[in-house]
């Protein structure tokens, strides 16, 4: 009887770890590279990436020449920074570009903005 109890108590506590197992998934959603077997090596490299995005979101909201909330932003680990989204004119772009590239730490700017179509 007290095996029982034993592998019944065991059966449940594996039930309810069960769904821990989930966390471990790779989440990276990165995607400004369009290399699928290139793997992060450190939790800097993130940090890295996220910090030279949040400059740059950060000196977008401060300027009224740049819409930050139309513009997206994603660094990669080599600091190549792709824009995308809209932009009501050609000079917005112009100046987003600008703003990504005067940002430390950035190597490259890829522009896929768009000019919003009214």
């Amino acid at each position: 009887m007290k095996t029982f109890k034993l592998a019944g108590s065991c059966f449940v506590i594996g039930l309810l770890l069960m769904p821990t197992s989930g966390c471990s998934v790779d989440k990276d959603t990165h995607r400004s590279s369009t290399d699928k077997d290139t793997s992060r090596t450190s939790t800097g490299e993130y940090v890295k990436d996220s910090v030279i995005t949040t400059k740059i979101k950060a000196r977008m909201a401060a300027d009224k020449h740049v819409s930050a909330m139309d513009v997206m932003v994603d660094t990669d680990k080599d600091g190549v920074v792709v824009l995308s989204g809209t932009a009501k004119s050609q000079s917005e772009i112009d100046h987003a570009i600008s703003i990504s590239r005067s940002v430390d730490g950035v190597t490259k700017v890829i522009n896929r903005l768009k000019i919003k179509q009214d």
